[in-house]
């Protein structure tokens, strides 16, 4: 059985970027109800299928039986998506990376202002509800709803950005760019920067 994850950090601990109350609906809430849809989706199924753990599980979505395939994916990879997403924040995130990291990031984009701009584009403009992806090879990608790259195969993401709009709309109302905007001032570029020298 998968279970909710402790934050790393007090709910209130991201503000005034991301609320007290924004975060405690979005863990305890939203997070919470994925956890417990996944787990009841996987009830009286196989133990093979009870036991693998969660990146297996989805990056064999297309193999699991018709009966929970889809309900894995929307709260498989909502748990997923979430447990990454608080991890790749922090309050005491912000300015850029540094290293190994940041000297790939700058090859691949030219500086980190490119690529700050390139993501920032791809995340408003994702229509509807869905995630931005840092990849493993450095690529920048969008999924929708609660789908990930693992789901197409590929490794696991070093960050990802939740801009569904419950992840934003109390604070932000509809402005979407104001929130990504913000956004950069928590990510913990050291959690992201571990996650890409141990690919």
């Amino acid at each position: 059985m998968y279970s909710l994850p402790q934050l790393p950090y007090s709910y209130e601990a991201l503000e005034p970027v991301i609320s007290r109350e924004i975060m405690r609906l979005h863990h305890a809430g939203h997070h919470q109800a994925y956890v417990d849809k996944l787990n009841q989706a996987l009830a009286g199924q196989p133990d093979e299928l009870k036991d693998r753990p969660l990146v297996q599980l989805l990056a064999g979505i297309d193999e699991l039986p018709n009966s929970i395939r889809t309900a894995v994916r929307n709260n498989g990879g909502g748990h997923y998506n979430h447990s990454l997403f608080w991890q790749v924040m922090s309050p005491n995130g912000g300015g850029e990376p540094v290293g190994k990291l940041a000297q790939a990031i700058e090859q691949k984009y030219s500086s980190f202002a490119a690529f700050k701009a390139q993501f920032t584009e791809a995340a408003t403009g994702l229509f509807g509800s869905g995630w931005v992806w840092l990849t493993a090879d450095l690529s920048i990608e969008t999924s929708p709803n609660q789908d990930s790259p693992i789901m197409n195969g590929a490794a696991e993401p070093l960050l990802g950005l939740d801009v569904w709009e419950h992840a934003y709309y109390l604070d932000y109302k509809n402005k979407r760019a104001d929130y990504i905007e913000a956004w950069w001032d928590v990510i913990d570029w050291e959690f992201v920067a571990e996650r890409f020298q141990a690919k």
